[in-house]
């Protein structure tokens, strides 16, 4: 079941962002589960948040997924949150 994770950066974590981004990229590589993702950005174009859309069992497991990234750990975020997801399109292939 496929599960989206938007979480927003405290003010002024850049720097906590990118002092564990290697341990986000290695914990997402080593669990499988991720089918998209990616960093919001602010009015800059520097990253402020995150989206990513995982694939897991049931949403207690998706929240101890998004509980367990090494960024939620590091206390990155000001704010997130994990809602089931359903995929009805693919731009990339719809004819519009």
């Amino acid at each position: 079941m496929l599960f989206v994770i938007t979480a927003i950066d405290k003010e002024g974590a850049l720097p906590l962002r990118m002092a564990t981004r290697e341990a986000h990229f290695a914990y997402v590589r080593e669990t499988g589960v991720l089918k998209l993702g990616g960093p919001f950005l602010d009015k800059n174009g520097d990253m402020a948040g995150s989206m990513m859309i995982i694939d897991m069992a049931d949403l207690s497991a998706a929240r101890g997924w998004a509980e367990n990234d090494p960024y939620a750990k590091a206390g990155l975020f000001q704010s997130s949150d994990v809602r089931p997801w359903k995929a009805t399109a693919n731009l990339c292939e719809a004819k519009l």
